[in-house]
């Protein structure tokens, strides 16, 4: 039991201590924009007692992926790079929409 808590100790110490540089720093703050786009349709739900997602949504998503996409590409890590680009291309797609149904509806009155 000693040998596993010394083994857990110390990966936990190679893990959040020896590797710890600004590149960790930049993905833990990419994943608290990817947290606060949930924390942002979940409040705005919430308000409409509904299923709402606000632009904020997008914009979170944006930054987040933007910035987990950076970190992928400095990790090297094939499936986190493929699965972070794809999913801006979503985010932004999405954003657009808004955008430009925004316009139009301005247009129509």
């Amino acid at each position: 039991m000693t040998e596993l808590f010394n083994n857990l100790a110390s990966y936990l110490n190679d893990v959040f201590i020896i590797k710890f540089d600004g590149w960790v720093v930049l993905g833990f703050v990419a994943q608290g924009f990817f947290t606060m786009r949930f924390v942002v349709q979940w409040i705005a739900s919430e308000r409409a007692r509904r299923s709402v997602i606000p632009v904020a949504f997008w914009f979170f998503s944006i930054g987040g992926g933007a910035l987990l996409l950076v970190y992928a590409l400095y990790r090297r890590d094939p499936v986190f790079i493929a699965g972070q680009a794809l999913g801006l291309l979503v985010y932004v797609r999405n954003l657009y929409f808004i955008v430009i149904s925004g316009r139009q509806g301005s247009a129509d009155n």
